[in-house]
């Protein structure tokens, strides 16, 4: 039996403590992908669109932004000083491919991998001693985790989810569709008008808006998507607490900070009778089925206090507790 660790369950008590579920250390993985794709100037949004320059500084990136995230203090010898102890970071494509290297031997590593396209991230805590390393070495005397070390891996989180990238789960025809515009405002309609009931990043809009200004398209001025797709009865709701809580109540995913989700609604008719409905502008709105005509849509409740539209107890969705009336 392996004798305790006290340094490492130090470390993995600290990590767990600031980042209970982990929301932290996802968002700065996220971030780094973001930054990499730089979507709102390239319209990247997939990882092999990337040069290998940038694939081989993803590793340092999520070093940086995690020490940012968390303030950690810079190592003597290593990256971090987390309770006092030395500690390096390491990310790899393939889970646990962590590259070593001999000023880290015999000291804690915090390993990371994550996939864009799995939507899934995970992190873990091992001691690089001599037993956990294969005896093998490239011409930088780095060494990689043997069967043993794999299996000694403190996980903090396993095969997590990662804020997911839309652009990655849409058919070659909608990527098509959305892209075809010169227009960046409507490469944004496109997008809401083929992404329904699913969040929609931020990242995402400036990757398809690919302009300054990205946000202003989606907003409900005379030019944003909220406005114009309203004709069509589509509403796109965001980050809002007004929002969210109309969101769920229709049975529909709760957007998080700096996402959307659009779907199109329609008058609540005898057909409807089993459908969830919130109530704007005096009328109760469904989600609309297939069948149902586009119609002009509701305007959504004003950011502000809570309205009257909401019909449904939120707590019975994915509502946050904060979030709560």
């Amino acid at each position: 039996m392996t004798a305790p660790d006290s340094q490492l369950e130090a470390v993995f008590a600290h990590l767990l403590g600031i980042d209970p579920d982990g929301i932290r250390m996802a968002t700065a993985i996220r971030r780094t992908f973001d930054m990499l794709l730089d979507g709102q100037h390239t319209g990247r949004f997939r990882w092999e669109q990337l040069h290998k320059t940038e694939k081989t500084h993803c590793g340092t990136l999520i070093e940086i932004n995690l020490q940012r995230e968390f303030d950690f203090a810079d190592g003597e010898i290593l990256d971090y000083s987390i309770e006092d102890i030395e500690v390096d970071c390491k990310y790899s494509q393939k889970l646990a491919s962590w590259m070593i290297p001999p000023e880290a031997f015999g000291r804690i590593l915090l390993g990371l991998w994550a996939s864009d396209q799995d939507g899934k991230w995970s992190a873990g805590l091992v001691r690089a001693s001599e037993g956990h390393l294969n005896t093998g070495s490239n011409r930088d005397a780095k060494l990689t985790l043997n069967g043993p070390g794999r299996e000694a891996i403190r996980w903090l989180f396993k095969d997590a989810p990662l804020q997911d990238n839309v652009l990655l789960r849409l058919t070659n025809e909608d990527i098509d569709a959305i892209f075809r515009y010169t227009s960046g405002q409507k490469r944004i309609n496109e997008l809401f008008r083929r992404v329904q009931k699913r969040p929609v990043s931020r990242a995402v809009v400036a990757t398809v808006a690919m302009q300054e200004d990205y946000m202003a398209r989606v907003r409900g001025s005379k030019n944003g998507a909220r406005h114009q797709l309203r004709r069509e009865g589509i509403v796109i709701f965001g980050q809002y607490r007004n929002h969210v809580q109309a969101a769920v109540a229709l049975g529909l995913p709760a957007p998080g900070a700096g996402e959307f989700v659009s779907v199109r609604l329609a008058r609540r008719q005898p057909h409807h009778a089993e459908a969830p409905s919130i109530e704007l502008d005096g009328e109760h709105w469904v989600v609309a089925e297939d069948n149902d005509p586009p119609e002009m849509g509701p305007l959504l409740p004003d950011i502000g206090p809570l309205g009257r539209y909401l019909t449904r107890d939120p707590s019975s969705g994915s509502l946050p507790e904060h979030m709560q009336p």
